[in-house]
């Protein structure tokens, strides 16, 4: 055990606390260490500082920049994270009075991004943010170009991509984009088929490692494929799996990448495409931890992320996951809403009762004659709609049920 913290990358956490910031502050660098830890590292210690605005030449203050410098020493720390956005003179001016490696929370965040990307659009994304990010940093000096170490904030596009001069690194991104908008038309051709296919779309979103994928997988049954694990970003691509809620009634299910405070506007604009899969369904499940001490903030991040995506028009079935750790005066903040555990024996019933709950608010009521000979239909209509009655007549069937509204069009073949 001690060996292999040995290999790991020592890491010294700062963070100023701003009016604008103070509360959000605790729980953000409590989530800064466990970003630190999701990338590899070992924190070792931790400084902050309140102020009334940010130093403009090392963010922090010389009396606190001092105190670290003598920190750094004594811990032998390789790296320092900051929480807030540094701009690339305040990096420079950082490394150069710490002399470590510093990076700021955006980095680090881009950093677990290209761990855990798998695809080939994943991938590029990724390279597109961090480029992006870090074309403005490329000031030709200080130790954020001699990297050669590795380590957390070396992950990515590479030193040799980084040590190209601004106009190849913008050839990159614009080859990139190219890249990027064929899977996005191929992406945008799926999505046109399935919305052809007449099935009912479900949206997993929430703050990250909330419980998405455990969900889907719990949905989803068997053949559950989805990476699921307690740590920041466990997942990245989009998936969209069937579900089949009641008898035969199947609806589309679709997990994406969760939020997180300060999601780098790098990286909402390369996942762009990604995203707006949650804006392409008819209801959104917004799955809270409810064990976190810190869910309201969690909540309000995807809120604001919903409203920047233009996904507040669409209805929302809020969960509140993880019920079995939670503490026992827990309280739900948000309406209307479930709890559950989705690793109890009855969670993944519990969220189809209250879904399909959630439908019958939605759906229209029909009611059509389905004449004997063309009874053979009927299995198609039992997937698209909830079939509540079936009456035999003398000349066929009399079906009820409810369907929704954005598919009353399949029933005009009946």
């Amino acid at each position: 055990m001690i060996e292999n913290e040995e290999k790991q990358e020592r890491i010294l956490l700062a963070g100023v606390e701003l009016q604008s910031n103070t509360d959000s502050f605790e729980s953000s660098m409590a989530e800064l260490s466990d970003l630190t830890k999701t990338a590899g590292g070992l924190v070792i210690d931790q400084f902050t500082q309140k102020r009334e605005k940010p130093d403009g030449r090392t963010m922090i203050g010389s009396g606190k920049l001092e105190q670290m410098r003598w920190a750094i020493e004594v811990g032998a720390i390789d790296t320092v994270i900051f929480n807030e956005r540094l701009t690339p003179r305040q990096n420079v001016n950082l490394e150069a009075a710490l002399g470590v490696k510093v990076i700021d929370r955006m980095q680090l965040i881009l950093d677990i991004f290209a761990m855990r990307a798998r695809s080939h659009e994943g991938m590029l994304q990724v390279e597109q943010a961090q480029l992006s990010y870090l074309l403005p940093r490329l000031v030709g000096q200080g130790i954020m170009l001699s990297r050669q170490g590795g380590g957390i904030g070396s992950k990515g596009p590479g030193e040799s991509k980084l040590e190209m001069d601004r106009r190849h690194i913008r050839t990159r991104i614009e080859d990139i984009d190219k890249q990027l908008k064929k899977v996005e038309q191929t992406r945008e051709n799926i999505r046109k088929k399935r919305n052809q296919s007449g099935i009912f779309r479900i949206g997993l979103i929430g703050y990250t490692n909330a419980g998405k994928s455990s969900i889907m997988n719990a949905l989803v049954g068997a053949q559950k494929t989805q990476y699921e694990q307690d740590e920041l970003f466990a997942t990245l691509d989009a998936t969209t799996k069937m579900v089949k809620l009641h008898e035969d009634f199947t609806v589309s299910l679709t997990d994406t990448v969760g939020f997180i405070q300060n999601l780098p506007t790098e990286l909402i604009k390369a996942f762009k495409s990604t995203l707006e899969e949650s804006a392409n369904v008819d209801l959104l499940i917004h799955v809270i931890d409810a064990s976190n001490p810190h869910h309201e903030i969690h909540e309000q991040t995807v809120l604001k992320i919903m409203k920047e995506l233009k996904l507040m028009g669409i209805p929302v079935l809020n969960v509140y996951n993880k019920m079995d750790i939670a503490p026992s005066d827990f309280l739900p903040t948000l309406s209307p809403a479930i709890q559950l555990s989705i690793k109890s024996l009855d969670g993944s019933q519990w969220l189809k009762t209250a879904i399909l709950e959630k439908l019958h608010e939605l759906f229209h009521h029909f009611e059509l004659n389905l004449p004997y000979e063309k009874a053979y239909q009927l299995p198609e209509l039992r997937k698209v709609a909830l079939v509540q009655e079936l009456e035999e007549g003398e000349t066929g069937y009399l079906v009820k049920g409810l369907i929704s509204p954005n598919l009353l069009w399949k029933l005009e073949q009946y």
